[in-house]
């Protein structure tokens, strides 16, 4: 080794031992708070949370701290926008969709009836426009959003009694998610309700409700509700994907260091694609247990799901006649889903029939 060598490694071992380590070691620390929409007992939503709060911990070597709560425990899941909103907490991890009652806009950030699946959804967000329109859609309410995983397409819902035709629907007080789904439902003769997660078996139970529709099998089996409504249907049209939103206050984004927004957002993307992950392992596991425990799988009867998708798009062309945020949005997701539709219907389409129509 030559002197000019040993000297630069003696100058970096003084440097190191001086206590000057890379830049992110010499970063002050950071806390943020997280309040979930979702309780703990959901592991695959909640643990999101508890992901994105450990990989961005473990990247800044513990100087980015964000401690995350569960639905409740800072505010009730719904108020969780207005709470990031304000300033009171940092970030949230939500589904969007909750909110349309602000602006029906914040549907597009989760998903809509007859909208993508999850890869169409990553596509637009990422690879189209997606993310830039909604972040512009949510600079009005001082939130900047991120990805917040994926639940792929989900189930149709539990009912008490069977659904043979449009008829059954009518006067049904059934649980339904944030978005869309409600109104177009209503317009089928549902009487929507809307309850948190954590709610739903004990509304069931008591007959407050007819049926209920959450997510898919994994998150249905730990609620429990084939116990009390056995008729489980498919597919769930109104939600090809939920896409989950991370959404954060833009002055606490604004005064993050640059390094930490680099791991915030790796942190959120690997939390992203490990809950898409979960359900995609877990939902078949659940299901074999679910139809074990006497759940009745059914498909929607074709006219109830023709009938939904003419309110859905009638509903889509009012919007786009009266919402100015909407229609930028949408007319943007619809170009795109077209393209994806015509992708997908030849190779994707054609090999999972195949596969699905084989046994292994």
């Amino acid at each position: 080794m030559d002197r000019r060598s040993l000297m630069r490694r003696a100058g970096l071992a003084g440097v190191l031992a001086a206590g000057a380590a890379p830049a992110v070691h010499a970063q002050a620390t950071v806390r943020w708070r997280l309040a979930s929409s979702f309780p703990k007992s959901l592991d695959t939503l909640w643990g999101f949370s508890e992901t994105l709060s450990r990989k961005v911990s473990e990247m800044s070597g513990g100087k980015f701290q964000i401690s995350a709560h569960p639905a409740g425990e800072l505010m009730p899941a719904f108020g969780v926008v207005d709470a990031v909103q304000g300033g009171s907490i940092e970030l949230t991890h939500t589904a969007p969709y909750y909110f349309t009652g602000k602006n029906m806009a914040f549907a597009l950030a989760s998903g809509i009836p007859f909208g993508f699946n999850a890869r169409q959804m990553s596509a637009w967000m990422i690879q189209g426009n997606g993310r830039k329109l909604m972040n512009e859609f949510f600079s009005a309410y001082n939130i900047i959003s991120f990805d917040g995983s994926h639940t792929g397409t989900q189930m149709g819902g539990w009912y008490r009694k069977p659904i043979k035709s449009l008829e059954d629907l009518k006067g049904l007080k059934m649980r339904m998610g944030g978005g869309l789904v409600g109104e177009i439902m209503g317009k089928l003769g549902v009487v929507p309700q809307s309850i948190p997660g954590g709610e739903i078996y004990v509304s069931l139970e008591k007959g407050t409700l007819d049926a209920v529709e959450f997510i898919g099998p994994h998150d249905d089996l730990k609620l429990g509700f084939h116990k009390v409504a056995p008729y489980y249907y498919y597919p769930g049209w109104w939600e090809g994907d939920a896409n989950g939103g991370v959404l954060v206050n833009t002055k606490a984004w604004a005064a993050l260091p640059a390094e930490y927004k680099a791991m915030f957002e790796t942190a959120c993307g690997y939390a992203s694609k490990e809950g898409l992950a979960k359900y995609d392992g877990l939902n078949p596991i659940a299901l074999k247990q679910l139809v074990a425990a006497k759940a009745q799988l059914q498909a929607f009867p074709r006219p109830v799901v023709e009938a939904a998708f003419k309110i859905a798009m009638d509903v889509y062309a009012y919007l786009n006649a009266n919402n100015p945020e909407w229609r930028k949005i949408y007319a943007d997701m619809l170009a795109f889903q077209r393209d994806q539709i015509l992708w997908f219907r030849f190779a994707e389409s054609h090999y999972d029939q195949f596969m699905a129509s084989r046994k292994l």
